[in-house]
């Protein structure tokens, strides 16, 4: 545990640790403290008191002394000075035509720096406007760009309760708000409802969203059906605060809407429902008897046998399925029709010769295989070039392929 004291330094600004440095100090006091920015002047929230090791940010900085009329009067002028700084600052970003809203100005308790405070939708390059300020004041300016809640929080204002600002009042951090919280306290999703004026979600949606968490475990979800002592029905609203349903049952003499406390609300079932199965579809049967099925091994299941008694084991009778029927083919007449092939032919392979091994079998289909795609292959090659061969006069004699120059026969000559 270590002693401390608790300072603010702005109306809504965030409290922090200082060491009391043996001094003795009471809520409402103005006290000087030493900061990394220097000496700062800010006032007592919370006199000396213990905290946690674990709440503390090292370093623990020390307060100087108690604030004294003369602090009280320079806190004063620094406090006219702003004023001044602003409307100044606010004539030079109209001068320069930068897309910034300038929010606050903050002297330091020495008046060593100036600190602007504004928003902008993006990048804002601010040089040229810096330059002509240290011009002016003859000092460290600095600017920093806030988003607009903290923009909301420095300016004040009322909300749509018609109270001040939360932000502006006793919030001395942001906490983060989402879209789902609205959704589970049952809110408007309008934005306009549930929006701040600084355009953010209010912040007064997470005060109860705990409450709202613990009340959701126990209420029954909407088009559920569930067990009522009026019967069985089914949930169209859910109230969370009082702590009821309204349920409509359907059947029995208490049809009608009723409202059951959850109290009441006995076992929930889900109302989703069900996808109905698709109906079996059903093939003609006409169609499958032109087909021919052939069977080598019937399915036959039978009882185990016992391994010392070759029978089966007493008091389980030995089931076995009936062997089907072979269908008579089809009579010449009949195929002589246009009908598919039977599918058992078209799927069947060629049958190993008797007497030889599966392996051989498997070696003799592949070499069919490879003779007939080379035959494939090579068979429309080979009949070009016999047509080829066909029509070319072969040489009598000499190299094979090699053609002779002849000379045409000349006529006869007539005789006189």
């Amino acid at each position: 545990m270590t002693e401390v004291i608790s300072i603010k330094f702005r109306n809504a600004g965030k409290v922090y640790y200082f060491d009391p440095n043996g001094l003795v100090v009471n809520p409402g006091d103005h006290v000087i403290v030493e900061t990394a920015k220097g000496l700062e002047y800010g006032e007592c929230t919370a006199g000396n008191h213990e905290v946690e090791d674990s709440a503390i940010v090292p370093p623990l900085r020390p307060a100087i002394r108690i604030a004294t009329e003369e602090d009280r009067k320079i806190a004063a002028q620094n406090a006219e000075k702003e004023k001044k700084a602003f409307e100044i600052c606010q004539q030079k970003i109209e001068a320069h035509g930068l897309e910034m809203k300038l929010v606050d100005v903050e002297y330091s308790f020495d008046g060593s720096k100036i600190l602007f405070f504004f928003t902008a939708d993006g990048r804002v390059d601010f040089r040229e406007l810096v330059k002509d300020l240290v011009s002016v004041f003859r000092v460290r300016i600095e600017l920093r760009q806030i988003g607009v809640r903290d923009g909301a929080k420095m300016l004040g204002g009322l909300g749509i309760c018609g109270r001040p600002f939360c932000c502006s009042t006793f919030l001395d951090e942001f906490h983060p708000v989402s879209i789902k919280m609205a959704k589970t306290q049952s809110l408007s999703l309008n934005p306009t409802k549930i929006s701040g004026t600084c355009g953010r979600l209010m912040c007064c949606l997470k005060y109860e969203q705990e409450a709202y968490e613990d009340l959701i475990k126990n209420a029954p979800k909407v088009s559920a059906s569930v067990v009522t002592p009026f019967g069985e029905g089914i949930v169209t609203e859910v109230n969370l605060l009082k702590q009821i349903a309204k349920v409509r049952v359907d059947e029995g003499d208490t049809a009608g809407l009723h409202i059951v406390p959850f109290c009441d609300i006995g076992k929930t079932v889900s109302c989703v429902p069900k996808k109905e199965e698709p109906a079996p579809v059903l093939l003609d049967t006409s169609i499958l008897d032109r087909f021919i099925y052939l069977s080598d091994k019937p399915s036959v299941r039978e009882t185990p046998v016992s391994e010392t008694s070759g029978k089966a084991p007493a008091g389980e009778a030995a089931v076995r399925e009936a062997k089907p029927e072979p269908q008579t083919p089809p009579k010449p007449e009949q195929r002589a029709s246009k009908q598919p092939r039977p599918i058992s032919e078209l799927s069947m392979k060629p049958a190993a010769p008797e007497g030889s091994k599966p392996q051989e079998a498997k070696k003799n289909n592949r070499r069919r295989g490879r003779d007939k795609r080379k035959t494939d292959k090579s068979g429309s090659k080979l009949l070009g070039v016999i047509e080829e061969l066909e029509q070319v006069v072969k040489p009598a004699s000499g190299k094979p392929g090699r053609k002779k120059n002849r000379r045409k026969p000349k006529p006869p000559i007539a005789e006189k």
